[in-house]
């Protein structure tokens, strides 16, 4: 029986040989939390979350959002790679996903005025944390808060973007000193990035604001900076929101053509295409796979200028959750992979599970051999 979920896919290198994944079931970044010693250093629960997943069969494994500096992370919970001490525990993370003959990403993140908040745990608010408990001063492309919940951020001089290009490309040379094989720059969710892209937040009216090529200029410096020093043998991948979902925010076609800028020049070759994050989301569509059109526009567009899966992966989120559902939209030509959320929280298995249910003989099941037993 045919089935594209579970064939291998090659995401672009610089150097021509690609990196083979295994199937096109990949782990979306998902926050857990659970740095209680606010250090930045992963943790048992990130390897037991993360080699759960790797073992459920899944091709590419990424990790959480993690902070390119201390002042970039979400909640003081968060992984980081803003110093080379953390180095060692994120390789202990690298060894173990490629254990399971599985692709180790990490997500590199920013978040801007949407820092320094409580961790999205039971039992804690959706602020900033105050000063006195571990919360700290957030930036943004302007002067003000980001959301009407969070404290006022302070705006970027030139001087200080500068220096969030420089720690986006020191903790993507500490991925690679991990051993990551993918970098994922977090451009999406509402993050200092989007913050940058969107004209909701981004009032600027120096050379980072006002038009789309201005209120790029970070997102295109970053992807520079980190490919710079990124490997050539290794892919760069970028998440992005392809819209706010309101008119007067960022619109997929500007998302786009960024992204088909960025593919041509040969910097990123896989997109990660999700939405959402600066508004109080009462005006998205939330259902099964209602993000799937914005992959579909950047496929798309990507097609009209030449550029296909051989020049860069595009893969499609949100409430993706079953097999049927994820194999009709690789078999229908919506996007290349799928990215496994939420329901990979539910089941960590759910790539051999999804297998089994389209009928991959039992022998090519994509778990670790200890599960041979499992009657997926």
């Amino acid at each position: 029986m045919s089935h594209l979920l579970f064939t291998p896919v090659t995401l672009p290198t610089p150097d021509g040989h690609g990196l083979e994944v295994g199937n096109r079931a990949f782990v979306a970044p998902m926050c857990q939390y659970a740095v209680d010693a606010t250090d930045g250093v992963p943790t048992d629960w990130h390897l037991s979350h993360l080699g759960a997943l790797a073992a459920g069969g899944f091709g590419l494994v990424v990790a959480e959002a993690t902070g390119v500096e201390a002042r970039g992370r979400i909640s003081p919970q968060d992984l980081g790679l803003w110093e080379d001490g953390q180095v060692s525990a994120h390789a202990r993370l690298v060894d173990f996903i490629h254990g399971q003959d599985r692709v180790a990403g990490v997500q590199l993140a920013h978040a801007g005025g949407k820092a320094s908040t409580w961790p999205m745990l039971p039992g804690f608010s959706d602020v900033t944390v105050p000063a006195a408990e571990g919360g700290w001063q957030t930036v943004s492309a302007v002067d003000g808060p980001v959301l009407p919940d969070l404290d006022a951020a302070a705006g970027l001089t030139e001087d200080g973007i500068a220096q969030v290009v420089a720690s986006f490309a020191e903790a993507a040379r500490r991925a690679d000193a991990a051993g990551y094989d993918v970098v994922q720059i977090h451009a999406a969710h509402g993050y200092l990035v989007h913050q940058f892209l969107s004209p909701l937040t981004n009032t600027r009216t120096d050379g980072y604001g006002g038009d789309l090529d201005g209120r790029s200029r970070l997102l295109r410096e970053i992807v520079a900076a980190v490919r710079e020093v990124w490997p050539d043998s290794k892919p760069l991948g970028v998440r992005v929101s392809g819209t706010d979902w309101v008119d007067d925010g960022l619109q997929v076609g500007e998302v786009a053509s960024v992204l088909r800028d960025l593919v041509d020049a040969g910097q990123i070759s896989w997109i990660d295409v999700s939405s959402g994050g600066l508004t109080d989301g009462s005006t998205i569509p939330v259902g099964p796979g209602y993000q799937v059109p914005l992959a579909v526009s950047v496929t798309d567009t990507l097609a009209e200028a030449g550029l296909g899966q051989d020049a860069a992966v595009v893969s499609a989120v949100g409430l993706i959750e079953d097999a049927l559902q994820a194999e009709t939209v690789l078999a229908t030509g919506q996007a290349h992979a799928v990215s496994i959320g939420r329901a990979a929280l539910v089941n960590p298995h759910w790539a051999a599970q999804a297998a089994a249910e389209l009928r991959v003989p039992r022998s090519e099941l994509p778990h670790a051999p200890q599960f041979f037993r499992a009657r997926f």
